[in-house]
């Protein structure tokens, strides 16, 4: 009998022993389900990998680990295998794409929101070192020849050699050619493993996926050549914590973290912002503006997890403290710059990007509620005893203008000979109370300044093609923060309200732009594009016609 119970005693240790180890194993898979938390209690990211970039992502993440405890689960495929999987599954943080189209992809789907330019990469034909049998792609054609390459509808650089191939004609004789002697592989790895062991005697990879293989060799061919692709991660919508997956995209895309692995393994990268945790962005802004831009900076730095340092004047102050900066060499130069109109974009340009037109507003004659004086025109700002207000030339946008405008009619030097000019305001912030207040009896202004005292003020419609002003956004050349910077613009693009509620007409194309602000290499070759959507006609300007056209306007 004892040994009965001693052996139901071992029986219910063993079952007991048995309980523990189940719940064990349950607790280790619910967490493996659950979110995984850093040292600090931060969520772990999950990041949808493309396969050729493993090796340094995984020596990135390791990276950002250390320095910031917040884990990062990385999930390889093929691009557009993780596309789908993504668009499936709606869930994950960011989206590394070894193709910029597969970013735009997600956008259209609503998918992806920002989106950081990391490195470019070309196809090119693997060979095992040695092997001078292949130099060409009419070599991969040869008899015998075993052939792998990446899935077009799955990994990018199946669907680039597609691409290409059939610009030149030989994409069918290649497919044939891989589906009766090679293989079509999911990831651009798999190709690139099937080259090394020997299994093909060729593959065609990514350039900078050969630099991981000791015992291959990259061939470059002609074809190949224009098929540029640019690696990018892209916030996804679903994503838990935008602002720690925006973090860690910067990291990964700060040429001082992230692009010095990328660069080390052989990518050739982009240049990339320096890396901060917390960056600071200085804005440079005439006031025309301010009412339009500071909703849009204000939920922009809380998304982005960055500080916005937004300095608004006359655009002549901000253009001469421009240049005194850059002779000083002090800091504090801005960043990015959005003039009240093109002309003083124009004098600094030698150091910023080309501009970006985002909208524009007439400049009109301000009065008083009920025009007590009966002002219906340019020249009636010529009689006898009426106080006129203009901006400052050498100050503002709105008085360079206005002296032209003026200038056109006669009647600039005129006003100041009859002593109408009262007063010459150093921002166009100033002009529209002087009237609401009854200082001056009229002002030369933005529409746009009217809004805040229509209870005040009147605006009389002037009949010129000068009497309007075009508002252009751009990136300084010096800025260690550009990509930022474009950031802010394709925040400022999706903001056609916050323009059009502060009275500004939307000047902005639409049409085909997505990527104009986010070209790191200015890469214009159309072999590498994606169709953008609806073009504008011939009959139909764009926005950047029209602006030329009302520039010319005021250069006559």
């Amino acid at each position: 009998m004892r040994r009965r119970r001693g052996a139901a005693n071992s029986l219910y240790v063993f079952m007991g022993g048995s309980i523990v180890v189940l719940a064990a194993l349950g607790f280790l898979l619910y967490r493996m389900g659950s979110p995984r938390t850093g040292l600090n209690g931060e969520a772990s990211l999950v990041v949808y990998c493309a396969a050729g970039m493993k090796e340094p992502m995984e020596s990135i993440a390791r990276q950002y680990q250390d320095e910031f405890g917040v884990p990062i689960q990385l999930q390889y495929g093929g691009s557009n295998t993780l596309l789908n999987q993504i668009e499936v599954s709606k869930t994950g943080d960011l989206f590394l794409a070894a193709d910029s189209s597969y970013i735009d992809l997600a956008r259209d789907k609503g998918l992806a929101a920002e989106r950081l330019s990391m490195a470019q990469i070309r196809p090119v034909i693997a060979v095992a070192k040695g092997n001078d049998a292949i130099r060409s792609v009419a070599d991969l054609l040869k008899p015998g020849v075993k052939i792998a390459m990446g899935n077009p509808d799955a990994a990018a650089v199946g669907k680039k050699t597609k691409k290409l191939l059939e610009k030149t004609g030989q994409w069918e004789s290649l497919q044939q050619a891989v589906t009766e002697r090679g293989t079509f592989s999911p990831t651009v790895n798999e190709v690139a493993t099937a080259v090394e062991i020997g299994s093909v005697d060729a593959g065609i990879v990514w350039d900078s996926t050969v630099a991981m293989f000791d015992k291959l060799e990259a061939i470059h061919v002609p074809e190949f050549d224009s098929g540029v692709s640019t690696i990018e991660i892209a916030v996804l919508e679903n994503a838990s914590d935008p602002t720690a997956a925006l973090r860690f995209a910067r990291f990964a895309a700060a040429r001082d973290r992230g692009l010095t692995t990328f660069d080390k393994m052989g990518f050739d990268v982009v240049e990339g912002d320096q890396w901060s945790e917390h960056p600071e962005l200085t804005f440079f802004a005439g006031s025309v503006n301010r009412r339009a831009l500071e909703p849009i900076i204000n939920e922009f730095q809380q998304r982005e997890g960055v500080t916005i340092n937004a300095i608004y004047n006359g655009c002549g102050i901000l253009t001469a403290q421009m240049r005194s900066l850059k002779e000083s060499k002090q800091a504090g130069f801005p960043d990015t710059y959005m003039a009240c109109d093109r002309y003083y974009l124009d004098t600094v340009q030698e150091m910023f990007e080309k501009g970006v037109d985002i909208s524009d507003t007439d400049i009109v004659i301000v009065v008083q509620k009920g025009n007590p004086k009966n002002i219906q025109s340019l020249e009636d700002l010529a009689g006898e005893g009426l106080k006129i207000a203009i901006g400052q030339p050498d100050q503002c946008t709105i008085g360079v203008l206005s002296r032209r405008l003026l200038e056109s009619a006669d009647l600039y030097e005129k006003l100041f000979d009859v002593g109408n000019i009262a007063t010459q305001a150093p921002t166009s912030a100033m002009l529209v109370p002087s009237v609401a207040i009854g200082t001056v009896d009229a002002a030369l202004a933005y529409t746009t300044d009217t809004l805040a005292e229509a209870d005040k003020v009147e605006a009389i419609r002037i009949d010129s093609p000068l009497a309007k002003a075009v508002q252009p956004f751009s990136v300084s050349l010096s800025s260690p923060h550009k990509q930022l910077g474009h950031r802010l613009l394709e925040r400022i693009r999706a903001s056609r309200d916050s323009f059009e509620s502060a009275g500004f007409n939307w000047r902005l194309d639409l049409a085909g732009t997505s990527g104009e602000a986010n070209d790191p290499f200015g890469d214009d070759d159309p072999a590498n594009d994606e169709p953008a959507g609806d073009q504008p006609t011939g009959d139909q300007p764009t926005g950047d016609q029209q602006a030329d056209d009302a520039q010319a306007a005021r250069d006559e």
